[in-house]
């Protein structure tokens, strides 16, 4: 069943709570790809009493976050590092600017599509993390703004759960003081279709030779 508008209502953490099983759908002239969200990541408003700092909204209206303070059940597009795409689901009322970001799908229709568009035939990494995922997906800036309960780009529950939900911290925000330790992560346990997280220089390993502590450069759990 397609979303409709009321859905999208919710505040960022109860919408990105009942996005994850959920399906976004593209139909796009080269066919129709799809995919379950199985990680995605709420923003905007306050924990705890800060205020979200890790979101977009933080700094008010601007050209940028335009639609983010727009109705919910709109996309909000941009880029990261000048060349990844990201895609945001506004969520909550007017005035408000909060939004979840997905982070991964899991392939389900168009899956050779998103192979051609990803120069990848390896299922994992079709969709793991939002770069990856707006590519097999076929979304650019040029959607941003787009009504998610339209014709082209939307949301729809397939009602083939159950989907057990897991909460974590957020991840890749260290810039934000406060945002960056609420809990305001959602994966789909159990789901192999998460981005993999990768260790940064400053949490591997390390040893103290007495002047400085030294990396050690090895193969770590991640």
């Amino acid at each position: 069943m397609k979303w409709v508008r009321e859905d999208f209502l919710g505040d960022s953490v109860e919408t990105a709570k009942k996005l994850i099983g959920a399906v976004l759908v593209h139909r796009s002239p080269d066919g129709i790809t799809a995919g379950r969200i199985v990680e995605c990541e709420a923003y905007g408003g306050i924990w705890r009493g800060p205020e979200d700092d890790g979101a977009h909204a933080f700094k008010g209206l601007t050209p940028r976050t335009r639609v983010i303070f727009g109705e919910g059940g709109h996309a909000y597009l941009y880029l990261i590092y000048g060349m990844y795409t990201c895609l945001n689901v506004v969520c909550g009322h007017e005035g408000e600017g909060t939004s979840v970001l997905l982070r991964a799908l899991e392939p389900l229709d168009g899956i050779d599509l998103m192979k051609e568009r990803r120069h990848t035939d390896k299922m994992k990494l079709l969709a793991s993390g939002p770069g990856r995922l707006t590519q097999a997906m076929g979304l650019n800036k040029s959607f941003y703004g787009t009504d998610l309960t339209g014709d082209t780009l939307w949301i729809e529950s397939r009602n083939d759960g159950p989907y057990p939900v897991k909460r974590s911290k957020r991840i890749n925000i260290d810039y934000a003081r406060y945002g960056k330790s609420f809990p305001r992560r959602f994966t789909l346990e159990g789901s192999p279709f998460k981005e993999k997280r990768k260790r940064r220089r400053h949490e591997l390993p390390a040893f103290f030779d007495g002047r400085r502590c030294i990396p050690i450069f090895r193969p770590v759990p991640v």
